[in-house]
């Protein structure tokens, strides 16, 4: 009996666009709203962090809106997880919460999450969905020193050292709804390729797309759901 594959999927936003949160590097996304260096770097947090804050919070209150809520995609992938009987981790771009929501437990957030909150004096990292500003108190230490447990641009992306395990061990890497233009996640692909069988589902060819054994184009709800239950049904 072949052995079961042990699996790293890497998600951007491009999963979760279809669940109406939008994309940082496509025309009309994020990034072409407001320029990065002033809001997601730490030297932007220091200059003007109610700026910062604001962004956040803003970001942080559209994932309670009642539109947003996981999509098949997400759905698809943490049904992955559960039935899975080898080696599995999801390893996600994204800092909404929508891979949670759908069940996924095997889950690293690499860039962080808005749901979250750390306090550079102390070090505390506390759940939170509420506003944050320069005025909220650390829920441990109780000084205004809190920031979002998010990874912003020179800062070292989390769990490092588990994902690198993961893709050392792996032998499928699927990548979903990732432009291929931020590292180090941008570099998974080559990482595995001497080891590893490698997907990637896009809506349109990312800029690593060469790279890969295989490559599907259409939406992540289309998409991804009918490459799990393929995965499903080789069990």
């Amino acid at each position: 009996m072949p052995e079961v594959p042990r699996i790293v999927v890497l998600t951007g936003a491009g999963v979760s666009q279809e669940s109406g949160l939008a994309t940082f590097r496509d025309l009309g996304g994020i990034w072409s709203q407001v320029r990065l260096e002033e809001v997601a770097t730490p030297e932007a947090f220091a200059a003007d962090p109610a700026r910062v804050h604001a962004f956040y919070s803003a970001r942080r209150a559209q994932l309670i809106e009642p539109g947003v809520q996981p999509n098949a995609a997400h759905r698809a992938l943490a049904r992955l997880d559960a039935a899975w009987p080898a080696d599995f981790l999801l390893v996600t771009q994204n800092v909404d919460d929508l891979h949670e929501r759908a069940g996924s437990t095997r889950m690293v957030q690499m860039h962080g999450a808005l749901n979250r909150v750390r306090c550079t004096a102390c070090g505390a990292v506390t759940p939170w969905r509420e506003q944050l500003d320069m005025r909220t108190p650390c829920p441990s230490c109780s000084r205004t020193t809190l920031r979002p447990d998010i990874v912003w641009f020179g800062e070292m992306p989390m769990q490092m050292g588990r994902i690198a395990e993961a893709l050392a061990g792996c032998t499928l890497f699927v990548s979903i709804g990732t432009s291929g233009q931020v590292h180090p996640a941008a570099g998974f692909v080559a990482e595995v390729r001497d080891h590893a069988h490698t997907v990637e589902l896009n809506l349109e060819q990312s800029a690593g797309s060469m790279l890969f054994d295989e490559v599907a184009q259409g939406p992540a709800t289309k998409s991804v759901p009918a490459f799990v239950d393929r995965l499903l049904a080789t069990l």
